[in-house]
């Protein structure tokens, strides 16, 4: 743990996986207009914000890598997003994603990376910068790779496959 953090009050987070928990997935989403919330999606990120949660997104992007889309496009998509989310009093405390995939065309991306789920790269980031009270958070994810990210970084991990993730998140809160 970051020694910087210590003596801050902690507290629980949420760990959103993007695609198929946050949005549609629709496979290489980096464009707002083609972005289609989850039912419930937006609300369950402020049930988490108003329960005093930090809400993280955890999303691999290896369009980046394959060449569909540059790291830019993500992080326009990811300010977008949080832009819609502040409309209804919503908001996420940090995004963070990986650009690289082991068989990426562009070579800068091509590699292995301790941030790419399964691996708990960037949730182990989030927790160096953040202080997160370990036991009382989790992460919902769609795919293992997400849940298996989680285990690794010491998480609850909770595989959502629909329709609402509000109805799913808020047991999994008031759980904690």
């Amino acid at each position: 743990m970051n020694s910087s953090l210590d003596g801050l009050a902690r507290r629980p987070a949420v760990f959103f996986d993007r695609d198929g928990v946050l949005n549609k997935d629709i496979g290489f989403l980096f464009e707002s207009h083609k972005l289609v919330w989850i039912e419930g999606a937006r609300e369950a990120v402020k049930a988490a914000n108003d329960m005093g949660y930090f809400a993280f997104v955890v999303t691999n992007q290896s369009g980046v890598a394959r060449g569909l889309y540059e790291e830019a496009h993500v992080q326009e998509l990811h300010y977008w997003m949080a832009a819609e989310l502040g409309k209804i009093g919503a908001h996420i405390d940090a995004f963070e994603y990986c650009p690289f995939h082991p068989e990426g065309i562009v070579e800068q991306y091509r590699q292995d990376s301790h941030r790419r789920k399964p691996a708990p790269g960037m949730i182990n980031d989030l927790l160096e910068r953040f202080p997160v009270d370990l036991e009382r958070s989790f992460l919902v994810g769609d795919q293992p790779r997400d849940t298996e990210a989680a285990r690794a970084a010491g998480l609850k991990g909770y595989q959502f496959s629909g329709p609402n993730l509000e109805l799913f998140l808020k047991p999994l809160l008031l759980g904690n």
